[in-house]
């Protein structure tokens, strides 16, 4: 008799709780029942695969060999289930959530090159709050979220791919953007005849101008300012487009994008204040779940956000970079 989805599922939990009752209580079976499914196991593949240990059980040589191999195949088979319970309705739609300072200065560059280079995907996608993106990829609402990193995400590789985890799912974020935030004040605003460095207390008599989410705390932005000790008051306005608008006035300062002010700042209509501790340098991240229950169309966005044709189109000089002018391939709904 072959091994069956149902006894590995069983055997994995035996082998995570240690415990045959403990496993029969999650699974809302009996004890017995979870002991035919793994005797069934054991004389399939010909090993014990645990002894009874004082308390539990004991993995051997070979159960812990299979313990290490289970949560992948389960995890495939999961994701292949839920792909092909979907692939009808869903072939190469991506359910995407944005933060909202990389929709408005990134993503339709982004999402438009992919699906001119991807035959057949389309996406939809909504702005949400950082806080809240891995509850939202958790649920499976969205596939892959772009900008600012999940919260639960820590613990970076050297490959730039960071791991987390809620019970027995995972997210996968990889970097894909690096920028940097600056202070900027009007040529003939006050602050720029300060020269460097400027304490972070002196900005704060004047007003500050952001797009609606404010200055995100999950941002690198936010962590520096929270370290800071300070806090602005920040005037949100619809987009950081219109808040740029509002600093060209004279009317105050904002933290800003580098790359999106740079000509700007070289022509001199713009002036970087000095504030010691900036530029600020900040990522830009791609989210999904781990690599066996992502969609296949989100891995390949994931993998496409990071090559060197898609950095090029979003930090590219010009043009429209957010979702506000995309086609109708694009359904978007912004700040929701």
């Amino acid at each position: 008799m072959a091994m069956t989805l149902g006894q590995l599922r069983t055997f994995a939990l035996v082998a995570k709780l240690g415990s045959l009752h403990a496993a029969a209580a999650h699974l809302g079976v009996s004890e017995p029942a979870v002991s035919a499914a793994l005797a069934a196991l054991r004389q399939d593949l010909g090993d014990p695969l645990f002894v009874r240990a004082h308390g539990g059980i004991a993995l051997t040589p070979g159960g812990r060999a299979l313990a290490e191999y289970a949560p992948d195949i389960i995890g495939l088979a999961d994701k292949a289930r839920w792909e092909v319970a979907h692939a009808q309705t869903e072939t190469g739609r991506l359910k995407i959530v944005a933060t909202a300072p990389f929709a408005e200065h990134a993503a339709g560059r982004l999402l438009d090159l992919f699906t001119r280079r991807v035959p057949g995907a389309s996406v939809d996608v909504v702005v949400e709050e950082a806080e809240d993106i891995a509850s939202l990829l958790l649920e499976r609402v969205h596939d892959i979220a772009l900008g600012a990193r999940p919260p639960a995400a820590n613990g970076a590789a050297p490959n730039g791919t960071v791991s987390s985890s809620t019970g027995d799912v995972g997210l996968e974020s990889v970097a894909f953007l690096r920028y940097q935030r600056i202070l900027v004040v009007a040529a003939g605003h006050p602050l720029a005849s300060l020269h460097g460095p400027v304490r972070l207390a002196e900005l704060l008599g004047r007003p500050w101008f952001s797009g609606p989410a404010g200055i995100q705390a999950a941002s690198e932005e936010g962590r520096w300012l929270a370290s800071q000790g300070v806090v602005p008051d920040i005037v949100r306005l619809s987009s950081e487009t219109e808040a740029l608008a509002a600093v060209r006035a004279g009317e105050g300062t904002m933290m800003a994008l580098g790359h999106i002010v740079r000509a700007e700042i070289r022509s001199g209509a713009l002036v970087r204040v000095p504030v010691a501790g900036t530029p600020i340098a900040g990522l830009w991240w791609a989210s999904t779940l781990d690599r066996r229950r992502a969609t296949t169309m989100a891995l390949t966005l994931q993998r496409f956000a990071a090559t060197a044709d898609a950095t090029a189109a979003m930090v590219a000089p010009g043009g429209s970079r957010g979702l506000e002018r995309r086609g109708s391939k694009f359904h978007v709904a912004l700040w929701s």
